[in-house]
């Protein structure tokens, strides 16, 4: 059976995701990319500053939220302007 061509959006009706939607996809962008590259920095610095154990977890997950929340932000805004 093939597969209908189209996403569905809006109560199960084809067509193109609303500018909410959008945005919504930008923010969930956004945010992965944010805590991956929050993982890496705020990892190495962490590392760098001597810190070991829970204090590392701690602050490497604390820098994570930040750069994603910050990045998805800014990618949720991008993606409303260009609507």
């Amino acid at each position: 059976m093939p597969m209908p061509s189209g996403t569905i959006y809006n109560q199960g009706q084809m067509g193109q995701p609303s500018c909410f939607d959008r945005m919504k996809m930008g923010f969930t962008i956004g945010m992965c990319v944010g805590m991956a590259s929050g993982a890496l920095f705020g990892g190495f610095g962490a590392l760098r500053a001597g810190l070991r154990g829970r204090e590392l977890i701690n602050n490497v997950g604390k820098v994570m939220l930040q750069g994603g929340g910050t990045f998805g932000t800014f990618m949720a805004i991008g993606t409303g302007i260009r609507c």
